[in-house]
């Protein structure tokens, strides 16, 4: 659980150190001219694409509750993170393919976040399955306040005195 409430803390501030980071590993690790092109391209889409899944996840009622991230976020988005990291090494043997990876791993964490958020705030509909396998929804029950009748209608009307 600790593990999971610091990643939920470290969300936001990781917009800003990830690209930060590229800019750092750019100048301590001796890169062409030419990765100064691809920091000044990827800085500023790591640090927006970190900022949206981090409100995602954060927009969820359960990650606000616990005030933890859910094991799936810490997975894919902390793995996100590493190859990232790995970017601002700028090592020209593996800086391609891990570039490629670091696309596809982040496009899967907004969409795992984006479907986490729609499964607990979207429709609740139960589907109900008989044993044959056929699928059907149960109609709404309605709602009963207590009383011996729920249709009856008690009206009381307020005498006021005359002249008043």
């Amino acid at each position: 659980m600790w593990l999971r409430q610091t990643f939920f803390r470290w969300l936001i501030p990781a917009a800003f150190v990830l690209p930060l980071w590229l800019v750092v590993g750019w100048i301590v690790f001796g890169a062409s001219p030419w990765a100064l092109l691809w920091v000044l391209l990827s800085a500023p889409i790591v640090f927006v694409w970190q900022l949206v899944l981090a409100l995602l996840v954060r927009a969820r009622g359960t990650v606000r509750a616990e005030r933890a991230v859910s094991w799936t976020d810490a997975g894919l988005i902390g793995a996100w993170h590493v190859l990232v990291v790995a970017l601002g090494i700028f090592d020209g043997r593996w800086w391609w393919p891990t570039l490629a990876v670091t696309i596809v791993l982040g496009v899967v964490a907004l969409s795992s976040a984006l479907r986490q958020l729609w499964r607990e705030t979207g429709p609740s509909v139960s589907i109900l399955r008989t044993a044959s396998g056929v699928g059907y929804v149960p109609p709404a029950r309605p709602e009963h306040t207590g009383g011996s009748n729920p249709e009856e209608i008690i009206v009381i009307r307020e005498n006021t005195p005359p002249g008043s």
